[in-house]
């Protein structure tokens, strides 16, 4: 259609539920540095209010940068520089595929870790865990084959033909279904109402469904109503977990650091709690990739812990104007002729591709048992231990005022959640 663009569109979804990972490889470092630095970035743009927030760093980093594939020109030197990604480098998807592999082997870890513990009372069973990546495209549009052969190598994007032009309601209700079907029903509704039309030519999709008991469970005997401090203000009393046990535990300037681990020790939950009860804020502008990274090996010491049980299922957010606040500019066709996907589909004057959105749904629960979590993004693009000593006293953490959290893979650092909780209720 003459002077009009195309829109493509990129959904990324990730459904977690925590458990540690294993792997020793660092073949993932690029991914997992670039994750977690947009991870702290995403964070500031976000956590603007005093509400609870869920992020999957992991979901929209590696949505765009199967995005990021397909740019060229000025486009992909902005998403380099936006993803913390280098711009011409070959190993950028290897490094993504070696970063889902070293996830997706949690399970069979687990599996016999199961076999073995069920005999001493341990978890009863393993992470269950769930990558899925797929391309919805626009019949009969000309795709180039290379970008779609690098998708389904590293990413494992298989190709699936759907009628945009046709039904744009319909292929919305199938990609959707299909997200919710990825992540056990957690995200539903990803792509709102009336998002994807006639021009809509590609949605990439990626799906992370994880599940994962605690290494060691808490006991729901132990739980029992506890004050918290809801946003840094008056103490309202919450359903409060407590176990004493062996944590990760750091005292910071300001913070102290606190990790739970997952049954097969690769996947943690980690806390970092404010000294102060309003101090969450302070907490959030001293936040970086460096401390994230830090915080997956922590000592281990004897802690007793009070840890609310919380769930969150915000509603989808768009992501486009915080993108562009970051300097992704030229991929939303910011000016009007600049976007270059051309890696993507050959780019003509009056028929090229670019982001018209990134959508963004995430869900996650805490409980005794262990957490689930689940995420879902949308890049919318259009045509235009130690040996045993005596012990001191437990150190006792209570999580009794905002904190934030993160889902982190151990051997790697990255954070496949990151977020806040303000009010646990």
């Amino acid at each position: 259609m003459a002077g009009m663009k195309y829109i493509l569109r990129v959904l990324c979804v990730v459904s977690i539920s925590t458990t540690r990972m294993a792997q020793g490889t660092t073949d993932f470092d690029l991914a997992t540095t670039a994750t977690n630095q947009l991870a702290v970035e995403l964070h500031r743009q976000l956590a603007t209010g005093d509400e609870n927030l869920c992020v999957s760093p992991y979901s929209i980093e590696s949505a765009l940068a199967m995005t990021f594939a397909g740019a060229d020109g000025e486009t992909r030197t902005e998403m380099a520089r936006v993803l913390h990604l280098p711009e011409n480098n070959t190993a950028v998807p290897a490094a993504f595929s070696a970063l889902q592999h070293s996830l997706e082997e949690m399970r069979a870890k687990t599996v016999e870790l199961v076999k073995e513990s069920k005999k001493f009372g341990g978890p009863g069973e393993p992470i269950t865990i769930n990558i899925a990546n797929r391309l919805f495209a626009q019949k009969g549009y000309d795709f180039r084959q290379d970008f779609l052969s690098l998708v389904k190598q590293n990413y494992g994007a298989a190709f699936e033909p759907i009628g945009f032009v046709a039904n744009p309601g319909a292929a919305a209700q199938h990609i959707n279904k299909w997200v919710a079907e990825q992540t056990r029903d957690k995200i539903r509704d990803l792509i709102p109402a009336n998002a994807l039309n006639k021009l809509t030519r590609l949605v990439l999709a990626n799906a992370l469904y994880l599940k994962a008991p605690w290494a060691d469970a808490f006991s729901d005997k132990t739980t029992r109503p506890e004050p918290f401090h809801v946003r840094g203000g008056a103490a309202v009393d919450v359903p409060m977990m407590r176990k004493t046990a062996q944590f990760g535990y750091a005292k910071r300037e300001g913070f102290t650091a606190v990790s739970v681990p997952y049954a097969g020790g690769d996947l943690q939950f980690l806390v970092l709690l404010p000294d102060d009860v309003n101090g969450l804020r302070a907490l959030e502008s001293k936040l970086t990739a460096n401390a994230l990274a830090e915080s997956a090996k922590l000592e281990m010491h004897e802690v007793d812990l009070h840890l609310p049980k919380f769930k969150l299922e915000p509603p989808t957010i768009a992501l486009a104007k915080t993108f562009q606040a970051l300097g992704m500019k030229t991929a939303f066709d910011i000016p009007r002729g600049s976007a270059n996907f051309d890696r993507i589909a050959p780019r003509k004057p009056n028929d090229y591709l670019y982001i018209s959105n990134i959508f963004h749904k995430t869900f996650i629960a805490v409980d005794e048992k262990g957490t689930e979590a689940a995420a879902a993004t949308a890049v919318v693009m259009m045509r235009a231990t130690a040996l045993a000593r005596p012990k001191p006293p437990p150190i006792e953490v209570k999580v009794d005022r905002p904190f934030v959290y993160a889902i982190q893979h151990v051997p790697s650092g990255v954070c496949l959640f990151l977020g806040r909780v303000t009010d646990s209720r």
